[in-house]
């Protein structure tokens, strides 16, 4: 028996009692609430500044123009994520050596904020600059929040919270995609508009959630220390079974998920030929299939486990790709028919990546290792969207003068290679609950599903 974890807690967050409180290691329904509430609040910054308004800001006409908007937009992103794989296993060490992670979430989030306020009426290069910086900081925040899903839920309801989570970022996703068409908000205004709306919803995980065990104190020598972090922190991963490949394969697998993030909207003006409008909405559809889905993939997460999910998520990825490649040629409603499968089927896979990777991730990681570790996973993701976001920019940016369409197509098949790669290398990996990392190797445990009867769930 687990401390504090008995069998009738383990079957009381399967059976009739659903609701946020019996997901919580409190039983109060107030903190995963707010810890998913704020995944509502930094996918508000994800779908209206990263995935829509930075890239038709950048590619309209007054500014880079299509071509090179499309590069300029990719070398910013690799900055942000190149500079912050870096810097990710010494943030997340950090972190777990000053006891609190709630402290380093607020002061990215605030870091990211403010610059998108700022980005709208900017000159091109420092709203590019400001870009960088905001996502930078968007990025580094991940690694906290990520982390402290271990705060809120139980071992065994994490896949379900993580899937809420993920749910209810999409929300934020319709809440303000929806609020700038009524609104009509110009692509210029959004960016103010997504910088207030992420302060705003952010607050309630800083005021709410509490941090339990002792407080450390991060010294300077800790700091000077982390410098040396990443070859400490792959030797901690390579010490836990199957927790190498893993981070390996995600690189790879990332690359896609990454990229499509960023281009989706640039994509449906410029290749399929929608307004900025239309692409508006149509991206607002898929995004109800996300939400949708991501409750579904979440409780296949805790019923399956997170790794052969993760695995049913890439396999309908990979036939996503290939769809949306080929819808891009296809003129008239059959041609916009295939478009809007493909988008549905990524829209969802989405959603049940985010869902099942960060549960294998806490099911894998040693607990007393998690930030550092949640580092060295957010460094993998961000390295690979380097590559995946400078090899799609300069793809299109040779490409397109010559080939029209053609090029956005290559550039949307290259990712299905490391799509592919990335699920061979995870196939081996096993997430038993008896490797588990959440617990002392000496504990018993039993998966939730033979605890109670399947119908309970």
């Amino acid at each position: 028996m687990i401390a504090g974890v008995t069998a009738t807690d383990r079957v009381s967050t399967t059976g009739p009692s659903r609701g946020l409180g019996a997901l919580s290691p409190t039983g109060r329904a107030t903190e995963p609430a707010a810890w998913a509430l704020y995944d509502f609040a930094n996918t508000i910054f994800s779908f209206a500044v990263v995935s829509t308004a930075i890239g038709l800001w950048a590619t309209n006409a007054g500014r880079f123009g299509e071509r090179d908007g499309n590069l300029v937009v990719s070398i910013a992103i690799a900055l942000s994520v190149g500079l912050n794989a870096l810097v990710s296993p010494i943030l997340g060490a950090v972190s777990d050596r000053g006891g609190r992670r709630l402290p380093f979430l607020l002061f990215f989030t605030a870091l990211c904020i403010v610059p998108t306020a700022l980005i709208g009426p900017s000159p091109p290069l420092l709203g590019l600059a400001l870009f960088t910086v905001a996502n930078f900081a968007y990025q580094a925040a991940l690694i906290y929040y990520d982390a402290t899903l271990k705060v809120v839920s139980k071992p065994e309801t994490r896949g379900r919270l993580s899937g809420i989570g993920v749910a209810i970022g999409y929300c934020g996703t319709i809440f303000v995609g929806l609020l700038l068409i009524l609104l009509d908000v110009p692509n210029e205004g959004r960016f103010l508009v997504a910088a207030i709306l992420f302060a705003l919803f952010a607050i309630p995980i800083f005021v709410v959630v509490k941090e339990r065990g002792p407080v450390g104190r991060v010294a300077r020598s800790d700091i000077t220390a982390s410098w040396s972090q990443l070859r400490t922190s792959i030797g901690h991963a390579r010490e836990v079974p199957g927790l190498g490949r893993f981070l390996v394969g995600r690189f790879f697998y990332s690359d896609a998920v990454n990229t499509i993030i960023v281009v989706m909207a640039v994509v449906t003006v410029y290749a399929k030929g929608l307004s900025e409008g239309t692409a508006q909405i149509v991206l607002l559809g898929l995004t109800v299939v996300a939400v949708i889905a991501s409750f579904g993939w979440g409780r296949l997460v805790d019923r399956w486990g997170p790794k052969r999910t993760l695995m049913a998520v890439l396999a309908s990825w990979a036939v996503g790709l290939v769809l949306g490649a080929v819808s891009l040629s296809i003129a008239g409603p059959i041609g916009f028919a295939l478009f809007l499968i493909a988008g549905g089927i990524l829209g969802s896979g989405l959603g049940g990546v985010q869902v099942a990777d960060r549960v294998l991730m806490v099911r894998l990681a040693p607990p007393e290792r998690l930030g550092e570790l949640f580092g060295l996973y957010g460094l993998v993701g961000k390295g690979s969207q380097v590559i995946g976001q400078v090899l799609y920019g300069v793809t299109i940016y040779l490409l397109l003068d010559r080939f029209g369409v053609f090029a956005y197509q290559a550039a949307v098949l290259s990712l299905l290679v490391t799509m592919l790669i990335g699920s061979w290398l995870i196939r081996p990996v096993s997430d038993d609950w008896s490797g588990s990392g959440e617990f002392p190797s000496d504990a018993i445990l039993v998966p939730p599903e033979r605890l109670a009867p399947a119908s309970a769930d």
